[in-house]
């Protein structure tokens, strides 16, 4: 069987390897050397150095995207887990219609990105027209919005994960715990909570990349609005998140389409490196079953 699965593993293989560099390897290198050129289409661009990164960090709409944000990834991701967490261990606790209570927490994730701001954008806007406002003339409203969608969405899919997760933690952990005396209390820090680190590293990890790579959801609840007047006249939207930010540069003009690929470059190294320093740094407290 391994002779010959070494013979014929070409076949299996290039495939995959074919796909991966044509649908990602050779996108992504060419999306790194559009960020150095002026173009319109592909087959125009004009190598012009780093002018797009220095266009990037003049450009107050992308520093006022770039901490609206980070904020919004903070709250958003304290929210969900915590919020994820406490119906997981109310659900794995033996209460009546568990499963019921599963399913329905969970089916908000099944809805589009798109549909799902449309749908609450109707329902936050129903409520603002009672006092004379609406959530995308109000930046708070909106940046309260989103994080209401994004939690209802969501919560049921973390949701999931830490079920698996306190299912998985031995009985016999907990007996022993409550032999030695612990509470309740005890047993959720000393046992409960350092047991589920991987499930807590991974739906940090999904929660965190998700806010920062949010697009839909922003595009139909606010579209970005309201926006104001910012420095040098350029108009900064209020509840823009980076990927919103980065569409508009790239669509709204063809003259900044460098500049929006520049954008993306840069959106693309600041996640990452949110994302491996949370996964480092969460994976640290992880403990062996």
């Amino acid at each position: 069987m391994k002779r010959l699965l070494s013979r014929w593993f070409p076949i299996f293989f290039l495939p995959t390897a074919l796909s991966f560099i044509i649908g990602f390897l050779y996108p992504f290198i060419s999306g790194i050397y559009l960020s150095f050129c002026s173009f319109i289409t592909t087959s125009d661009a004009t190598f012009i150095g780093i002018e797009n990164y220095k266009a990037v960090f003049s450009d107050p709409s992308f520093l006022y995207s770039f901490l609206f944000t980070i904020a919004f990834a903070l709250v958003s991701v304290v929210l969900i887990n915590l919020i994820a967490f406490m119906i997981a261990y109310a659900l794995t606790s033996g209460i009546r219609g568990a499963n019921l209570f599963r399913t329905v927490f969970f089916m908000p994730n099944l809805i589009g990105g798109i549909v799902l701001g449309y749908i609450w954008q109707l329902i936050f806007d129903g409520i603002l027209s009672r006092y004379g406002t609406s959530i995308s003339l109000n930046p708070t409203y909106g940046f309260w919005g989103l994080i209401i969608l994004m939690c209802w969405q969501q919560i049921g899919y973390m949701m999931i994960i830490y079920i698996a997760g306190l299912q998985s933690v031995p009985e016999d952990i907990y007996e022993a715990a409550r032999i030695d005396g612990a509470g309740k209390w005890q047993i959720l820090k000393k046992v409960t909570v350092p047991m589920v680190m991987p499930s807590i590293t991974i739906c940090t990890f999904l929660t965190l990349t998700n806010s920062f790579k949010l697009f839909d959801q922003n595009l139909s609840l606010t579209a970005g609005q309201p926006g104001t007047v910012g420095a040098g006249g350029r108009t900064v939207y209020l509840t823009e998140m980076l990927a919103l930010n980065i569409y508009n540069t790239f669509y709204r003009n063809n003259n900044t389409r460098g500049i929006g690929q520049a954008k993306a470059v840069i959106f693309f190294l600041i996640v990452t490196v949110i994302a491996l320093s949370q996964l480092y740094f969460t994976r640290r407290k992880e403990v062996q079953q």
